[in-house]
């Protein structure tokens, strides 16, 4: 039988399980711990063990067996807790998380790795006096070669028992293919001796004797099956009989609710932590009915056939401007129904791609754990919008700039303890990260309470680089500096930072995912670094404008309102340069057609229409030519098909089957500074010119 997809599935799922073992491990309160932890803790690394003797995972089996075991005593106050202790508990996390990768991969993991962690995990056996323990890991640790997974069994006969182990178990199955059942069948007989084994349809009935918890045999069990299709009962002593009818299984008794462990002496249940053993058992099934695991690529499969559906109903909805509204009533009126339904299927859809911003966030304790500790400093982590959600291929590409931007924080921001305490600061720093949702934008920051950014050094770095910095410029354009390729102001190069090739890369990404990032710092008081992205790469609610001959995107979350300018509104601040009163407030005013070099569009703001839109913290005016209508577009990435346009953020593909440009409105003042900025270097350099002439 191909076990492909058990295997996936268990990598998946234990991939997850190390993910929540980390966390709780960091929360964990050595002096005074939560009992609940430690048995989450427990049963994740459990769970892990239970897999990888189904699969016959040697090396991981024997890691997580001692592991196991360690954290059993703990949570039973047989071991002591200390930070030493936590840090190989993270330590061996990792190392189950590199064997994982290995036999993803269809490798066996590292010898020297496996010899290392089980040697960290002995030296902690020896210190609590488990000298079999220890014993266990030694050998763990000489002879790490594969082995079938019968070879787990004596591993687990060695393990103490713990109260509610053993005996003779009656196993019963419900809903079973032919395969599943030799596949189960032969599994049982790796953790025990088969005493009697009845098939009946779809059923299966085992006794088993072993040295197993129930748990274990579900643990195992649920990589081919469903936890609702089993349920265990425990066998009086003496009072193994012949087995029961398969009729009686759960599947048939629907007054029973479906169980994981049903026993009928105390059995040792697996709790709602962890995912593959879960109890109660009614919750864990209503849980397992009421969600799937789906494939990403099915998702964007369908994500693109929503995008093609909302083309096709845009080219209906432009086709039908042209037909008698009372001649062709009830095709209009369908066509209105077509473009609700449309709207509604694709927010459903886009809907399953967003992800908790959590998922990002979750892994930072571990690194500003270690980092912090590296550096000798003492940090306090703080988040806010962990539920804010986001498209998932967003973000996952966030999490590399999020950690360029957190190891620059610990590094450069946030001082020593005895610095702190001589500036009259907590010895404590403080590191936030934010999310949030803002218009059609997510904004997600990273602040720290430091030392802020120096003016005056990352001036003088960019001197020394040759680039065209002066004294005059804004602190804004300042702290940009530093997202140039290879620039560096860390005094020495560290492990950590100093090479110069973090900050651009973090620019080079998030542009990449049509946003920007934006840095506010102060000094002594700390640094804040803003990331703006859009909520979603997919679909986004328009306004098309025109331009000259060519029509535009405006994304509509940046569009505040429109109107048409008197010329008592109108202000000239430079030749080309004009900003517009509007209800009292002076704002920037953009042409486009200057922008993008349209010709044949209208060149005077009185005789356009001007969309005020606001990015970020500021609000300016665009200046069009003409309002065509409000609808939903598909974005199509303009760099895979074409290349990058400075001003673009994507292409979408209209009604009429015409190309029109998405407008990255938060890169338009920008772009005008930049070409203001290019303009006056050449009038410059035409009066200089025009000097030396005369």
């Amino acid at each position: 039988m191909d076990l492909s997809q058990f295997t996936q599935a268990f990598f998946v799922e234990a991939i997850e399980l190390l993910a929540e073992m980390e966390q709780l491990l960091l929360e964990l309160d050595v002096e005074s711990p939560d009992s609940e932890q430690l048995n989450a803790i427990f049963r994740a690394a459990h769970s892990i063990k239970g897999g990888a003797a189904t699969f016959g995972f040697t090396a991981l089996t024997n890691t997580t067996h001692v592991l196991e075991t360690l954290l059993d005593r703990a949570r039973h106050g047989q071991l002591s807790l200390n930070g030493r202790m936590i840090d190989a508990f993270l330590e061996t996390k990792d190392a189950l998380q590199e064997q994982l990768t290995a036999y993803q991969a269809g490798q066996e993991p590292n010898p020297d790795m496996v010899a290392h962690i089980c040697g960290v995990l002995q030296q902690l056996a020896l210190e609590s006096g488990d000298e079999s323990l220890a014993a266990h890991a030694a050998a763990t640790a000489a002879a790490p070669a594969p082995a079938p997974v019968a070879a787990a069994a004596p591993a687990e006969a060695a393990a103490p028992a713990t109260p509610a182990g053993g005996g003779v178990l009656r196993i019963r199955f419900a809903r079973l293919s032919d395969s599943e059942c030799d596949l189960l069948a032969g599994e049982l007989s790796n953790l025990g001796k088969v005493i009697s084994r009845t098939r009946t349809n779809d059923q299966l009935t085992v006794l088993l004797e072993t040295t197993c918890d129930p748990d274990d045999i579900v643990a195992v069990c649920c990589f081919v099956i469903d936890e609702s299709q089993i349920d265990i009962t425990r066998e009086a002593a003496g009072a193994v009989a012949a087995p029961e009818p398969a009729a009686a299984a759960p599947a048939e008794a629907p007054a029973k609710a479906p169980a994981v462990v049903a026993a009928a002496a105390p059995v040792v249940q697996a709790a709602p932590a962890a995912p593959v053993a879960a109890a109660p058992a009614a919750a864990s099934a209503a849980k397992e009915s009421s969600s799937i695991r789906v494939d990403v690529e099915k998702v964007d499969q369908l994500i693109n056939l929503v995008g093609e559906l909302v083309i096709t109903q845009s080219m209906l909805t432009q086709a039908a401007t042209m037909l008698d509204p009372v001649a062709y009533e009830r095709f209009l009126s369908g066509l209105g129904h077509l473009e609700r339904n449309a709207r509604d299927l694709q927010e459903s859809v886009m809907s399953i791609r967003m992800m908790p911003m959590d998922y990002v966030f979750s892994r930072f304790p571990r690194v500003i754990r270690d980092v912090s500790a590296k550096l000798g400093k003492q940090v306090r982590l703080d988040t806010y919008g962990k539920e804010t959600e986001l498209d998932k291929g967003l973000i996952e590409r966030i999490v590399d700039p999020l950690t360029h931007l957190v190891r620059n924080s610990l590094d450069h921001g946030i001082e020593t303890p005895e610095v702190r305490l001589a500036k009259g600061k907590d010895a404590t720093g403080q590191l936030l990260l934010s999310a949030q949702h803002h218009g059609g934008n997510i904004v997600i920051e990273v602040s720290d309470d430091g030392a802020g950014l120096n003016r005056e050094r990352i001036l003088a770095k960019a001197m020394q680089q040759g680039m065209a910095v002066s004294e005059t410029m804004p602190d804004e354009e300042v702290w940009q500096l530093i997202f140039a390729p290879g620039f560096s102001t860390a005094e020495q190069v560290t492990d950590i930072s100093g090479r110069g090739v973090g900050m651009d890369v973090v620019k080079r990404n998030i542009q990449e995912m049509g946003g920007h990032v934006e840095i506010h710092s102060r000094g002594g008081q700390g640094t804040t670094t803003r990331i703006v992205l859009p909520l979603t790469l997919a679909i986004l609610n328009g306004m098309s404008v025109k331009v000259g001959d060519e029509a535009y995107i405006l994304p509509l979350s940046y569009v505040i309102e429109s109107l048409q300018p008197l010329p008592e509104h109108l202000h000239s601040i430079t030749a080309d340069g004009h900003v517009i009163r509007v209800r009292g407030e002076y704002l920037p005013l953009i042409e486009l057609h200057r922008v993008f070099d349209v010709a044949g569009a209208q060149t005077h703001p009185t005789q356009g229409i001007l969309v005020i839109v606001q990015a970020d913290d500021s609000r300016f005016a665009l200046l069009v030519d003409e309002l065509l209508g409000q609808h939903q577009v598909v974005v199509k990435n303009l760099e895979t098909n074409y290349r990058k346009v400075p001003g673009i953020s994507a292409a979408t593909i209209l009604g009429d089957g015409s190309v029109a440009f998405i407008i990255d409105v938060g890169a338009m003042p920008r772009i005008q500074r930049a070409q203001a900025a290019s303009a006056a270097a050449l009038a410059g350099a035409a009066r200089r010119t025009d000097a030396i002439a005369l």
